[in-house]
């Protein structure tokens, strides 16, 4: 019997998450498994994967095969490493504390950089939605800018004309429209 460790879809339409799985390769890829030994979820950024390292481990060094998709996690997570530094202490190339050092230093340096991506993707969105949030203030300040600009000029085109100070005076252009009066009338 050929064991994978592969995929198995759940969730709705357009929302998939999968269960990893250890399954005979003949079995439907929802059908029926052997084990169930973790989640794995593509939506979120950066993808969630879930699954017990020591299981997978066992089920590795016992010849199940992983998928393609499956192997990509298993690495990203440390087990086939892990798999390697074990086939060298088998051979005897290497002591277990020393593989076991290896592997702990590797995986401190993953996680932080796993961390430090996390932390990018939260800083990078918060850093967008500040911009945002500065953009539309702007475009919010410049329609009350130009609203207020109109109904200064609605409020000017409404208001009564200046009257004269006393009425004994004239203005200049009062003073000048008569006296081209008299000339035209002379």
């Amino acid at each position: 019997m050929a064991v994978k460790i592969r995929l198995a879809r759940r969730g709705r339409k357009k929302a998939a998450q999968f269960d990893i799985v250890v399954a005979d390769s003949r079995a439907p890829r929802d059908g029926r498994f052997i084990e169930k030994i973790g989640t794995y979820n593509p939506q979120t950024n950066p993808a969630t994967i879930n699954f017990d390292g020591d299981k997978a481990f066992d089920w590795i060094m016992k010849g199940a095969q992983p998928t393609d998709t499956v192997r990509a996690m298993l690495s990203y997570r440390g087990v086939l490493y892990r798999k390697h530094l074990q086939l060298g202490v088998i051979k005897g190339a290497i002591s277990q504390e020393t593989a076991d050092q290896r592997f702990t230093e590797w995986k401190d340096q993953k996680d932080a950089k796993i961390e430090g991506k996390r932390t990018t993707l939260g800083t990078a969105k918060d850093d967008a939605r500040k911009e945002r949030l500065a953009a539309e203030t702007k475009v919010k300040e410049a329609r009350a800018e130009a609203q207020r600009a109109k109904q200064a000029a609605i409020e000017a085109a409404n208001a009564p004309a200046p009257v004269a100070e006393a009425e004994g005076e004239t203005t200049e252009a009062e003073a000048s429209a008569d006296a081209a009066t008299e000339e035209a009338g002379a």
